[in-house]
């Protein structure tokens, strides 16, 4: 009779482990099981959960596609297609490993320049605004400056280029964020390299006037003249007409600097670039100087801003636009 119980245990006990390990087996269950079908079934009804918005579906039939069919060309549409459904339910890291997978495998591809642009895309649509840290921005510089380079005449790098001007600008505000931060903060030095950084590399963006203009504020501040009238001349010369050129005057007449020597030094310019087109005229152009009073260079900022036009709202600080890629 005891043999009888210890056997029945023993039984018990090994009916109970064989459940736990089926139970733990069961909870890896696929999410489709192999079941042979025509290729064009498994892509159309990957298609068909897409258009439908059910994102993590149609990324299975596609994964189906390429499992079943490794070899074929429908594979290949699905790998691709895969990576822009994960682009779609924004999981976009997923997205890059599964573009980069077939960059690599099918590099001469005809949908090749696609998968860059989507790439590219992935980055783009995390950029952040100027407050936070740009590596999203620095990365889709990157890639689409590659998409450009890989494929200038497709249409894809036509919408590239548009992106790559918001990208610059966008890093130029970033430049300009931090350098009205030091500006405020009397650390003068750390603003100007800032300043400089928009002038010397982001020279095309909307932010170039400003940052020359907060340049001649700066080197104002710390007493270099001479290199504030340098910034103020090419200010003149470049956005003649802009607010920041007008609140450049203003910095000048607040000091009762020589406002003419800024002018001057844009006239300079001009005259050199005419030299070189025609000298003749330029001697012309001095022996009528000569006939003429030159008192324009005894007249202060003061008096020349009388005469200036009237412009609104001068002076505030005007911070960079805010990116939002949505609504690029």
């Amino acid at each position: 009779m005891v043999i009888r119980f210890a056997f029945l245990f023993k039984l018990l006990g090994v009916m109970a482990v064989c459940g736990a390990v089926s139970a733990c087996g069961g909870g890896k269950k696929e999410k489709f099981a192999y079941v042979e079908r025509p290729v064009e079934q498994l892509y159309a009804n990957a298609k068909r959960q897409l258009e439908k918005r059910r994102y993590d579906t149609a990324i299975a039939f596609f994964e189906e596609v390429e499992r079943q069919h490794p070899y074929s060309s429908w594979a290949r549409r699905s790998m691709l297609m895969k990576a822009f459904a994960y682009y779609q339910g924004n999981d976009y890291e997923e997205a890059i490993t599964a573009l980069d997978q077939f960059i690599s495998l099918h590099p001469g591809n005809k949908d090749a320049a696609y998968a860059y642009y989507l790439k590219a895309m992935c980055f783009y649509e995390r950029i952040r605004d100027v407050g936070r840290d740009q590596e999203f921005t620095n990365n889709a510089v990157a890639s689409l400056t590659d998409v450009i380079r890989r494929y200038p005449a497709s249409e894809y790098a036509r919408d590239a280029r548009l992106k790559l001007d918001l990208t610059y600008d966008h890093l130029a505000g970033k430049e300009m964020y931090v350098g009205r931060f030091y500006l405020r903060q009397n650390k003068h030095i750390a603003a100007i390299n800032r300043f400089k950084t928009v002038i010397e590399k982001y020279q095309t963006t909307n932010h170039a006037a400003e940052a020359l203009h907060r340049l001649v504020e700066a080197y104002l501040e710390l007493g270099i003249i001479d290199e504030a009238r340098s910034a103020a001349a090419v200010l003149g010369y470049n956005y003649p007409g802009s607010r920041w050129y007008e609140d450049t005057y203003k910095l000048f007449a607040k000091r009762d600097i020589l406002i003419a020597d800024v002018r001057k030094d844009r006239r300079v310019a001009e005259v050199e670039a005419e030299a070189e087109e025609d000298p003749n005229k330029v001697l012309q152009e001095r022996e009528r100087d000569r006939e003429t009073a030159d008192g324009v260079d005894l007249v202060t900022a003061r008096d020349l801003d009388e005469l200036a036009p009237p412009s609104d709202n001068l002076g505030g600080d005007v911070g960079p636009p805010v990116f939002e890629p949505g609504n690029l």
